[in-house]
């Protein structure tokens, strides 16, 4: 992406999962702020579905030990919520199973490495050391709109946060442990745990952060009508 890209595009371009972050803290203004404009973000009737349980410092520290210890001891727990098709069709477990085959390359994990492909797993329940972890919720009520909602708002989250400086990563991991997080956090009846995120100043030189997802070709997802031939690229 070349420096005169559009802003956005550059965001876009420049904005990935970050699984290894440098431990300076990120201020509270900061993180105000960025949770503020990212409520800008679209809302059909205005419902502005969703909560954020941020945590840093000691109370991360404590959350985070109590959930890896957990989730060590203990299986997954039933879905409160369908996170993934299930059936997953063979060109979505494709997709999903390059995404895996390319972080475990990165970090030079063997395919029969299973202990530390387990342990590069568990990291998701520690917010991959990130100084900011965010647990987010959304009403038990809500329906699957507010969901779509609620993803545009953590968009706009990470990109202002990429705007700031700060890296992130979405963690869906966090929705196997929904009840135990729940519980440990106090949370109100209504709330349901939809996922993490961890945000903090990216470590540019682990070999984590350096890999990068493929995206699909543009004519497998869009079909163009009513337009003039040979108009586009």
């Amino acid at each position: 992406m070349t420096s005169d890209a559009p802003h956005l595009a550059r965001l876009l371009d420049s904005r990935h999962s970050c699984r290894a972050f440098l431990p300076d803290q990120v201020p509270l203004a900061d993180l105000q702020a960025i949770l503020r404009q990212a409520r800008k973000a679209p809302s059909s009737s205005n419902l502005q579905p969703g909560r954020f349980h941020v945590m840093s410092g000691a109370a991360l520290k404590s959350f985070t030990d109590a959930l890896a210890a957990h989730a060590e001891q203990e299986k997954p727990e039933p879905p409160e919520y369908s996170y993934f098709p299930d059936p997953m069709p063979p060109f979505l477990h494709e997709r999903r199973r390059g995404a895996g085959y390319a972080l475990y390359q990165a970090l030079g994990i063997e395919r029969r490495d299973i202990a530390r492909r387990n342990a590069q797993f568990a990291a998701n329940y520690r917010f991959f050391d990130a100084p900011v972890g965010t647990v987010i919720t959304i009403r038990r009520d809500m329906g699957a709109g507010c969901y779509l909602d609620l993803g545009m708002m953590v968009m706009a989250l990470m990109l202002g946060a990429e705007e700031c400086g700060y890296a992130t990563c979405a963690i869906g991991a966090f929705s196997n442990y929904g009840r135990f997080i729940h519980a440990h956090l106090g949370l109100a009846e209504d709330e349901l745990v939809v996922c993490g995120l961890a945000m903090g100043k990216r470590a540019g030189d682990h070999p984590v952060n350096r890999f990068r997802t493929d995206r699909a070709e543009l004519a497998d997802y869009a079909s163009f009508h009513g337009f003039e031939p040979g108009d586009g690229e």
